[in-house]
């Protein structure tokens, strides 16, 4: 029950940001100061525990892990979240959401093209991460591609609802779809190198928390030489109201520092493949909100790009878990018949010192 409820927590924080991000954007604040504040929290927050929580397993820092930083901050910082915000500004939070569904089988098919990640087509958990490959891009590409007429009409909404109605008018007219989706299909690239470079480096650096703050201090080093050409407009970087203070607290310690811990324990209690399958949550989650707070459109195309990737999600998660319980059948098969003739062997050379 207590992983239950850490699992729809995490789901529910992970949702929130998408719906802060959105306010933040719609309030006008600048994509690169906003998370530029974001990383600065998550630096400050994650540094201590990162320092003193992994003070004896982590290993000492070399010039080559500091390079293999760089590009790790590249993916899971600075393009990830650059082209996070521009997705989420020119698309929706609903589908933007929807469109990170599709990170476990980006991630599969770039291992597999760089012969990372093994592929059995005769084996039924091969043949489900393929077909749920497929059925993730074809639904990402239905987003992009196809909009379809909206689920709900600007009549619908109540007539005496004029700020609604005005909120509902600006984010239909600033939206290009289109080029939100394409924004969303490199953040989702983006986060799916980052995955594999991660894990390439947990190997030579297995302190993860450690690693987490190095990523989102190069990213906040990456992110400030753009912003010194980008954003040199020092108003931009001010804080004008509560809300806004509130929406950058809220991307740091929530949705950085709250969900890496809550995510980590839920990992811990439960299998990184179950934490997954709960992903699709804070897509449904998102769309409540979303329509609530922001008047967010739903459109037919997007519903059912949202229905193929949520297949293919749990198509992929379902044969990289079938692929790890044959992996340790073999495994223990493999044990037992080398136990069976070591037995064998001892019980030979007993015979043989039986022999007068």
């Amino acid at each position: 029950m207590k992983l239950l409820l850490g699992l729809l927590t995490l789901q529910l924080c992970i949702a929130g940001l998408h719906i802060v991000s959105r306010l933040a954007l719609d309030m006008g604040v600048s994509k690169i100061v906003y998370t530029v504040y974001r990383n600065v929290i998550a630096v400050i927050l994650l540094g201590p525990f990162a320092y003193f929580l992994e003070k004896e397993e982590r290993p000492p820092l070399t010039f080559s892990l500091l390079l293999q930083f760089f590009p790790l901050a590249l993916f899971g910082v600075t393009a990830n979240q650059g082209f996070y915000l521009l997705g989420l500004y020119y698309a929706s939070p609903t589908f933007t959401s929807a469109m990170q569904n599709s990170v476990p089988a980006i991630t599969f098919a770039l291992a597999s093209a760089l012969r990372l990640e093994p592929v059995n087509f005769l084996r039924r958990d091969g043949l489900a991460k393929v077909v749920g490959t497929i059925l993730c891009v074809g639904g990402a590409t239905i987003i992009t591609l196809y909009k379809g007429p909206p689920l709900f009409h600007l009549n619908d909404l109540p007539p005496g609802n004029t700020v609604v109605r005005s909120i509902f008018l600006h984010i239909t007219e600033v939206k290009n779809w289109t080029l939100g989706c394409l924004y969303l299909i490199g953040h989702c690239l983006s986060w799916s190198a980052w995955i594999l470079l991660q894990a390439s480096v947990v190997r030579k650096y297995p302190a993860k928390l450690s690693i987490t703050t190095f990523t989102c201090l190069f990213g906040l080093l990456q992110f400030l030489v753009i912003a010194n050409f980008a954003e040199t407009d020092s108003e931009h970087w001010k804080i004008h109201s509560v809300q806004e203070l509130l929406i950058i607290l809220y991307a740091g310690v929530v949705a950085t520092g709250i969900v890496y811990a809550l995510q980590m324990w839920c990992i811990d209690k439960g299998r990184p493949v179950f934490v997954a399958v709960f992903q699709p949550v804070s897509t449904v989650i998102v769309a409540v909100l979303a329509c609530l707070i922001l008047s967010d459109q739903l459109y037919t195309g997007g519903i059912i790009g949202v229905i193929l990737i949520i297949i293919g999600l749990y198509s992929v998660l379902w044969g990289r878990n079938e692929e790890r319980k044959f992996r340790e059948r073999k495994e223990e098969a493999l044990t037992r018949h080398l136990l069976c003739e070591k037995n064998t062997v001892c019980q030979e050379s007993a015979v043989v010192s039986d022999i007068p």
